[in-house]
């Protein structure tokens, strides 16, 4: 029994290893959609670590899978080849899809102004709470009672 017991084991982890292996061929590029020049890959990959994948948002076209991703990263390939340079290949993608492709974007006044902002509200409140603190009216102050009045005195040793 137990022979039976460690060859479903070592069976259980070789397909886990044949899998692990088949999933990272499949997740590797395509050789035909690489650029023959290593420096104009090496450029290509450069930029797709600079451009965020659309669907996924919050990840770059080089860590996306997406079919969006793979279609923005032949593209790219394909302006490197023909020898555009960064900031005309990003132009064509900042055409193409907005300013939000970019993971880094460039400063801008619409940009600064959304950076800005939160911190121009918080003065502004700050502002209004000083304000109003000091135009304030005074609280009138409460009358003291007979009884108060000689207590206040019989405490104050008149």
């Amino acid at each position: 029994m137990s022979g039976f017991v460690s060859r479903i084991k070592r069976l259980k982890s070789g397909s886990v290893v044949a899998l692990a292996a088949l999933a990272m061929v499949a997740a590797a590029a395509d050789p035909a959609e690489r650029l023959q020049n290593p420096s104009q890959e090496a450029h290509a990959r450069a930029l797709f670590q600079q451009v965020r994948c659309v669907v996924c948002q919050n990840e770059s076209i080089d860590d996306s899978e997406a079919d969006v991703a793979r279609d923005l990263r032949r593209a790219i390939r394909e302006q490197v080849a023909s020898g555009a340079s960064d900031d005309q290949i990003r132009a064509y993608l900042v055409a193409r899809y907005g300013e939000f492709v970019l993971l880094k974007p460039r400063l801008s006044l619409g940009n600064s102004l959304l950076w800005l902002a939160p911190f121009a509200l918080v003065l502004a409140g700050l502002g209004v709470f000083a304000w109003r603190a000091r135009n304030a009216p005074a609280a009138p102050a409460d009358e003291l009672t007979p009884e108060e009045e000689a207590r206040l005195r019989r405490l104050q040793g008149r």
